[in-house]
């Protein structure tokens, strides 16, 4: 294969047997990476295994010229993130780009949304993306280099109807890929969030009853799985070594860099606040600059390009 921008790495993807896993593993392959497909092949809700899908991204890296390795541990089990990475030192010898995009729906809107589909999406997003992270973390950090790159959603950056679960699960890797960047920067270890909008088997879960949903779901339709991998495998090379704790969205043709929260309005006084006085004159000051409550699709309301 020719020389590429991620040439003699090694890279895990997790969920990387479909969809946007698939593309970037398949992209990162293309680009020179060692690519360790992991994927446990479960359902879109989590339930079931299937060796099958991190087997086939293999075949198709391997018949391109380029050199992968099927994995189907489960991100959410310590020891199976453990063994990804052994397994990316003894097959390729090194391990130097993790992508955690391992992920689930249980969608469902919240006074009905039980503990279980609360525990399971977090589970699987968040202490999935932990796990793996930190897995690789302790490698990284004796190396002194490393590449992290996690998914988030704008469910959780801006809101959505029915994702409780999903939103605060994808906004809590916000959090934790911050504290990364920030713990691990003397190492030189990036870490990065992107909001992929892409048409999925898990984007095919969301329910389609009225038309402002099928009319967000024939949009995503539009927006294909492979246009996400080109700038996730843009932050995994060495040319992106500045770049570190910031939150991007991908959406077709369309890379957005996201804002962070930061005070956007402040009043102070020095001997305190009673109540009344923050109802008489704090807050409606602050109401003019207070967030709308507004929904992924309001924010991104038009056309992707």
């Amino acid at each position: 294969m020719s020389e590429g921008v991620l040439t003699g790495k090694t890279a895990i993807v997790t969920g990387a047997g479909r969809g946007v896993g698939r593309e970037i593993a398949l992209m990162m392959a293309a680009e020179g990476a060692n690519v360790v497909v992991n994927d446990l092949g479960g359902g879109p809700e989590g339930s079931g295994a299937d060796a099958g899908p991190a087997a086939e991204v293999v075949a198709e890296i391997e018949a391109a010229g380029g050199k992968g390795a099927a994995n189907t541990d489960s991100v959410t089990s310590w020891s199976d993130a453990q063994n990804m990475v052994t397994q990316a030192m003894d097959t390729f010898g090194g391990i130097d780009i993790v992508v955690n995009n391992a992920g689930i729906l249980r969608d469902v809107i919240f006074h009905k949304m039980t503990e279980e589909d609360f525990d399971v999406v977090v589970d699987v997003h968040l202490k999935g993306s932990f796990n793996v992270a930190r897995a690789a973390g302790a490698q990284f950090r004796k190396q002194e280099s490393g590449r992290m790159i996690h998914m988030t959603s704008t469910s959780g950056l801006i809101g959505n109807f029915g994702q409780a679960n999903y939103a605060a699960a994808k906004l809590g890797i916000v959090g934790l890929s911050r504290s990364i960047a920030l713990d691990m920067a003397r190492y030189n270890v990036t870490s990065n969030v992107i909001g992929p909008f892409a048409w999925s088997r898990l984007i095919g879960t969301i329910p389609t009853q009225t038309e402002e949903e099928k009319l967000r779901v024939e949009r995503m339709k539009r927006m294909t799985p492979a246009k996400i991998a080109p700038l996730v495998t843009a932050l995994a090379s060495d040319a992106a070594q500045d770049v570190t704790g910031q939150i991007f969205v991908a959406r077709a043709g369309e890379v957005f860099l996201m804002s962070q929260p930061r005070p956007v309005r402040g009043m102070g006084r020095p001997e305190g606040w009673t109540p009344r006085q923050i109802l008489d004159n704090a807050l409606p000051a602050m109401r003019p600059s207070m967030t709308a409550l507004e929904r992924s699709s309001d924010v991104f309301s038009w056309d992707p390009v």
